[in-house]
């Protein structure tokens, strides 16, 4: 690496106070594969690391500091938490709420996008003031009261139908306000007394039917809008909460992985296996969380759930601050901070919390582009949150391109070129991977047979854990596969990696798309088509995440290096906003929270995954032809 970044205490205090941020939606869950690409993190990030004391004179945990069993615990929890209430988010919003598709999925967008960026704000005060310790017990208690505030959903919106203006009541049979829907659910349209049953036909017209089966009357397409009415206290209830979890996080997330860091000196060869340890409470709590979670959300109500989601979260925080001294030492106030600033912190961060909710108020209104606006019409249609994201990030790539092209050696102009072409990729990747917690969710629930073998089923949600169990069982061996073709000379190169991923992610669309050829006369695939997406996603995953924060840290310019990892964290924000917009392209027309024809609904999904699929698979291909070029331009950077 050129110049300054070999400086150890440069690189100490940034990486410690950015490695958490390894990837989106802790991508660092991957486990073993999680280390063996990312940048040595140091110890400095709780203070002084001269003033630690010794790990290995202190007793071990399975050769570690024995530190890290509690830190191991406490992401455990805390992952359990956020899980758990992401996996149940986008149905609650459509069935409890019964916001149509493109509100729900929107909605979904924002609130991840904000999660992954607020932890930019809360690991520079924990670095700064506040010590990690304190911004993760903070951040603990912040998303506990967002996970409980979740909790109290009130009663569920009350469906309508709206034709030529006129609004109709919607009742529903069978109706079940639950994450799996009822078996025999019906929707009727009451007019004037008389119930019609709501059939949608595969053209966009809706039949109303009478109980005997008549056809009473043809809606044309474009003529039946359906919607519900909410209770504006529990949706602000709801918002709110939303709020509490995204800021909470923010102080969370950075800091709880810059502590695993702080038990190792610097050089320790523990420091990757810690934190291979340290990721498998991650996956441990994710594939935990997203088992129970869904079922007590059936069993009793959405707010259990919640509830499991908050207690997890609870615990997590109980297990940092009644720690008995054992983590004394470690992610401490550091010594630069002078005064405490601490209250002045955690007020600033709850009066925040008007300020995201006038956000998600703001997303959730913005109106629809007009048709044929082009891309700047639509740019324009974007809700604050969106055009934040979107204007910051395309003035932030090519103007640190002109600074490095006026500032930097010509050598330093083409590594930062190769890291500014592998975010953009990045932020493809991720978008069309986190399509998990929504559109992929939604078609679980409408057109996925749920049986294993027979046996028993699982819910729409719990198709989520097949990416945490994939990356527990896949992990290792990726691993091993990577050290075995270094040995040989033969590993790829970070833009070839990308290249596999981003058509590894692509295929796992068509994958599914293959798989709904295989439908039966319910419009539904076998489970295990889904599955298979999810494999082809982890393995893509695999490719990608582990190399990412690494290569930003070995290609940007040492003078301007925080920057570039401003710049790749808002890469990882604005693909979580766009994994929205995806799905709201995938929205598909609902009646009190499902749809009416699930022919229609596959076919919609059908469309969409193999768009993305092939534009995914082609932008893949397009960069393995670009990598040579890449390659050369990072001048021996591996």
């Amino acid at each position: 690496m050129p110049g300054g970044r070999n400086n150890p205490l440069h690189k100490a205090n940034l990486e410690t106070s950015l490695g958490a941020f390894q990837d989106p939606d802790d991508r660092a869950k991957q486990g073993v594969n999680a280390v063996v690409d990312t940048p040595n993190l140091e110890a400095p990030g709780a203070g002084d690391p001269l003033s630690h004391v010794n790990p290995v004179e202190e007793g071990t945990w399975f050769g570690h500091p024995r530190q890290l069993a509690r830190l191991f615990s406490t992401e455990l929890w805390e992952r359990f938490g956020y899980y758990g209430m992401r996996a149940l988010l986008t149905l609650y919003l459509t069935k409890h709420f019964i916001f149509q598709d493109r509100q729900a999925t929107g909605l979904y967008g924002g609130y991840t996008a904000l999660v992954y960026l607020t932890p930019l704000i809360g690991g520079f005060l924990a670095d700064q003031y506040l010590g990690s310790k304190r911004a993760v017990k903070f951040g603990a208690i912040m998303m506990a009261l967002g996970y409980f505030t979740l909790c109290f959903g009130g009663n569920t919106a009350t469906p309508y139908a709206t034709i030529d203006g006129h609004e109709y009541e919607v009742q529903v049979d069978n109706y079940q306000d639950r994450p799996t829907s009822a078996p025999g659910e019906v929707r009727w349209l009451v007019d004037n007394g008389q119930r019609l049953q709501i059939h949608g036909n595969d053209d966009g017209s809706v039949n109303l039917t009478n109980a005997a089966g008549a056809v009473v009357r043809t809606v044309p397409t474009g003529h039946f809008e359906s919607g519900s009415h909410q209770s504006s206290l529990y949706v602000m209830i709801m918002l709110l909460a939303l709020c509490m979890v995204s800021i909470g996080n923010g102080f969370f997330k950075p800091n709880i992985s810059t502590m695993v860091g702080a038990l190792y000196a610097q050089g320790d060869r523990r420091r990757d296996a810690g934190f291979t340890i340290f990721y498998m409470g991650i996956n441990l709590g994710s594939i935990g969380s997203q088992l129970l979670c869904p079922i007590l959300a059936d069993q009793f109500g959405w707010w259990a759930g919640f509830g499991l989601a908050a207690a997890g979260m609870l615990f997590s925080w109980t297990l940092i601050q009644f720690d008995g001294g054992r983590l004394a030492g470690y992610g401490e106030v550091p010594e630069r901070a002078g005064p405490d600033r601490a209250l002045l912190i955690y007020i600033l961060a709850i009066a925040a919390i008007p300020v995201f909710y006038f956000l998600f108020v703001n997303l959730m209104n913005s109106p629809k582009p007009a048709p044929g606006a082009g891309i700047v019409g639509y740019l324009l249609a974007l809700s604050i949150m969106g055009k934040a994201l979107f204007f910051t990030f395309l003035v932030a790539v090519p103007g640190i391109l002109i600074w490095s092209w006026i500032y930097g050696s010509r050598q330093e102009f083409q590594m930062m070129v190769v890291a500014m072409v592998l975010i953009v990729f990045n932020v493809v990747f991720w978008t069309l991977f986190e399509q998990a917690g929504s559109s992929l969710t939604l078609f679980a629930d409408r057109n996925t047979n749920l049986s294993v073998f027979g046996l028993f089923s699982l819910s729409a949600p719990q198709t989520q854990n097949f990416n945490p169990i994939s990356i527990v069982i896949f992990a290792p061996i990726m691993s091993l596969l990577w050290g075995w073709l270094a040995r040989r000379n033969l590993e790829p190169s970070i833009p070839v990696k990308f290249a596999i991923a981003l058509m590894g992610v692509g295929a796992g669309f068509l994958f599914l798309v293959w798989g709904t050829s295989f439908a039966g006369p319910d419009f539904k695939v076998a489970i295990w088509w889904l599955a298979g997406l999810y494999l082809i996603h982890s393995l893509a995953e695999l490719c990608i995440s582990p190399v990412g924060l690494s290569m930003i840290t070995k290609l940007s310019i040492a003078r301007i290096i925080g920057l570039m990892m401003g710049v790749w964290f808002l890469s990882i924000s604005v693909a979580q906003y766009v994994a929205g917009v995806v799905a709201q392209v995938a929205s598909v027309e609902t009646v009190g929270g499902q749809v009416t024809n699930l022919q229609v609904s596959l076919n919609t999904y059908v469309g969409v995954f193999w768009k993305i699929g092939l534009i995914a698979f082609g932008i893949g291909l397009f960069l393995l032809v670009l990598s040579p070029l890449l390659k050369k331009w990072m001048h021996g950077v591996q």
